[in-house]
């Protein structure tokens, strides 16, 4: 069966390929090292849903003239794609730049090299730091988001990638709130499948991982959308662990 993500991830790998080039060109002997990392390097890219996340480490981390210059480059090589770059970065020893704690986990345990002078990692987060770090910002920008597609009358297009991510967030919170670990949706949601917390409608989670697998628009999730403030709920109970 052909796999129909296949051609966007070639893709996606080809700007990331042409990304570092610039970071080694721009950069010099600041550079350190250049990384695909998320779906890209553990798997589960999707041709619709996914973004192209990349990490770079220099030695004294990144200016935003630099960030700007590499939105511009790449909006010129692949102006489809390049909206959908992510990225990472920080200095030699991640004390300034954009790298959370997760994010970390997974240049530690999945980063593909594009190009690297010198291997720089940072100490690994512990199950208590991701433990802190999921309870704050990211569990309520969940719920936040969970309660305003409850109340929402219509679906617009530009709602489509995050509804999806906030219906596959429950298993990816709970994967890694349990394991301190960040792998694929799929393996997210096969380990909450397993041992879902009390309360945690598993359907509905499964239904969104099929409409991610194809590529389709969410609308068939649309109803189910009073669910979502249940689903932060379930995973609310684990906050106090």
């Amino acid at each position: 069966m052909e796999d129909l993500d296949a051609p966007a991830v070639r893709a996606a790998q080809a700007l990331a390929e042409e990304m570092a080039v610039f970071w080694e060109h721009r950069l010099g002997s600041r550079l350190l090292g250049v990384y695909l990392i998320g779906s890209l390097a553990h798997g589960g890219f999707n041709r619709r849903y996914s973004d192209i996340d990349m990490a770079v480490l220099a030695e004294d981390g990144l200016g935003s003239d630099e960030m700007a210059a590499m939105r511009e480059d790449a909006a010129v090589l692949a102006p489809k794609l390049a909206p959908k770059l992510s990225l990472f970065w920080a200095d030699r020893g991640f004390s300034v730049g954009r790298f959370p704690p997760l994010d970390r986990v997974d240049l530690i345990d999945h980063a593909v090299p594009l190009f690297e002078r010198e291997r720089v990692r940072p100490a690994r987060p512990t199950l208590h730091d991701i433990r802190a770090y999921l309870a704050g910002a990211p569990f309520s920008s969940w719920r936040d988001g969970a309660r305003r597609f409850a109340e929402l009358a219509d679906l617009t297009p530009s709602d489509h990638k995050p509804y999806v991510r906030a219906h596959l967030y429950a298993a990816r919170f709970f994967y890694s709130w349990m394991t301190g670990g960040m792998e694929s949706n799929d393996s997210a949601v096969a380990y909450t499948r397993a041992a879902a917390p009390r309360g945690l409608d598993l359907g509905l989670i499964e239904a969104a991982l099929s409409c991610r697998h194809a590529a389709e628009d969410p609308d068939a999730l649309f109803p189910a959308r009073a669910m979502l403030p249940r689903q932060v709920k379930a995973c609310a109970s684990l906050l106090d662990q």
